[in-house]
């Protein structure tokens, strides 16, 4: 029996199926292939989150965060400055605000 995945997996995910004597077919992938499975990973990982309110789901968000911007080279602490930059200018999440609408005024 074959089971297909076509999907980004932790480093040490073939090693486990090993172990569990079953053999993975895998492939090393191009930086933009990378990218293009990690952009996937981080939507899967989300739609995850958002079914099961795990904060492990969260914690892999965070994984795929840091191999994203790693890959797109930056590090997760230039992330995170932009991330404290936006939140001195713009805010942050905490007073549960949800725009309805904006009136224009002529």
């Amino acid at each position: 029996m074959k089971r297909i995945y076509n999907k980004l997996v932790r480093d040490n995910i073939p090693d486990i199926i090993r172990k569990n004597n079953e053999t993975p077919n895998i492939k090393i992938l191009s930086q933009d292939e990378y990218i293009f499975y990690l952009k996937k990973k981080l939507q899967e990982e989300v739609d995850e989150f958002v079914e099961s309110d795990d904060i492990t789901e969260l914690a892999d968000i965070l994984e795929v965060v840091d191999a994203l911007s790693n890959a797109c080279n930056h590090s997760l602490n230039d992330v995170m400055q932009i991330k404290d930059k936006k939140a001195i200018s713009n805010g942050k999440f905490n007073n549960k605000i949800l725009l309805i609408d904006v009136v224009e005024h002529q």
